[in-house]
Order: C-alpha cells, then structure tokens, then sequence
C-alpha cells in the first residue's frame, strides 16, 4: 500500500508497454543474420534524432524520424533498403509486441485514469493500440506531437496535466527509458523506473522514485 496520493497512472509507450525490438524477426526475414544490428542502431537513431531536432529546433513528427533512422540504420550496416522493404519495417512499428504483464496491471486500475503518454505521434499510436488486447483499458493516448516538443523538455510533461485535469504529485509515469524518468522526475511527477534490463540509471542529478522490474509492481500504489 503506497502513501501517495495517486490519480494518473500514465505510461511511456515504446520500451514500456511495447517491446521496441520485437522488430528483430521482420529484420531478420528481410537482411539475414542482420536483425538484431538493425533494431538496435535503429533504436539509438531514433532517440537520438528526437533529441537532436529538438536542440535545433526542427521539429519533425516521430513517424518521420523513426523513417530517418532505419534508413541512417540500413546505410551504416550495409544492406539495400527498397521502398517495399522500408514499408514492410516501418509497418512492424505499428504492430510491436506488448509485454505480458501489461494487460493484467492495467485491468488493476480500472479506478484510475490511465494513459500512454508518448514522444510517438497518433499515426503511430493508435493503430499500436487498436492492435494490442488492452486498448480498452487506457483512459487517453497523448503524444508530444500535440505541443512539438519531445521528451524530455518540461513543456512536453505539462500536456499531461493539461489533457488529464491533475497536479504533478498526483501521477505516477512510468518508463524504461532513464532520460525520460529524469525528465519526469525533474517535471515534479512521481516516477517508476521500469528496469526491464537491469541497467543503471542515467546521472542527471534526478532519480526515480520507484524502481520495478517489470510493471507488476506499481500495483502497490492503489490506495
């Protein structure tokens, strides 16, 4: 039973809910023995260029960036990228695999409002959702795209108070990603670092407040 005083529990997407390298088995259907080089460059790419574009200013939605990033992925590596390809790739991103315990936790919290709030944009998003057996459970899909600014700039948090009508003490983010936990924890919510791979957290001078190796565990904060 937890002390807090929590009426959101909103979700980082990629990494959280959804296994982002899920991708591995179209990759390796389509570049042999490649799969998993791609996914992971593919992946640092796409962060990286969030970050970067934020820096410069030059906003692009996060379907445009996730295109950039497999191509950049692909030249690095070697292997011809055709538009059928490229389609077919992009498209995995649309159906990534969720992990198993997401549907029974977010059953938990019927009570409360729930939502992804994600740097991904709707394109994106909802037919994610609309693919995964839990989308009847979220209140609300957000997406930075709604304010051009990504994760994890403060004004992008702030959607989350706005679309949800609640204070910072009372969300509880949840996220794998250590630079968005910094940044949700540095925004003032309470957040839940979900360390599915047994990393080490980011110094950014902010911690989470709650460490879990898998989504089972916020349940303890219903009240």
């Amino acid at each position: 039973m937890s002390n807090l005083d929590i009426k959101a529990f909103v979700f980082d997407a990629y990494g959280t809910l959804f296994d982002v390298h899920s991708v591995i088995d179209k990759c390796n259907e389509l570049f042999p023995e490649k799969g998993e080089e791609i996914s992971q460059l593919w992946r640092q790419k796409q962060l990286e260029y969030s970050f970067l574009r934020q820096l410069m200013g030059t906003y692009k939605t996060f379907y445009s960036i996730t295109k950039d990033a497999l191509y950049y992925a692909c030249v690095q590596i070697g292997v011809d990228l055709s538009d059928e390809k490229e389609k077919k790739l992009l498209d995995s991103y649309l159906e990534l695999a969720h992990y198993e315990e997401v549907e029974g936790v977010l059953g938990e919290l019927k009570s409360y409002q729930t939502a992804i709030f994600s740097n991904g944009s709707l394109d994106m998003l909802i037919p994610l959702v609309e693919q995964s057996s839990f989308g009847h459970l979220l209140d609300e899909v957000l997406t930075v795209d709604e304010v051009k600014q990504y994760k994890p700039t403060p004004m992008s948090y702030q959607l989350v108070l706005q679309k949800l009508g609640v204070k910072r003490e009372e969300v509880l983010f949840m996220s794998s990603n250590p630079w968005d936990i910094a940044g949700a924890s540095n925004f003032g919510f309470n957040t839940a670092w979900i360390n599915r791979q047994d990393r080490v957290m980011d110094e950014l001078g902010v911690k989470p407040h709650f460490v879990y190796k898998d989504l089972n565990g916020i349940v303890e904060h219903k009240s």
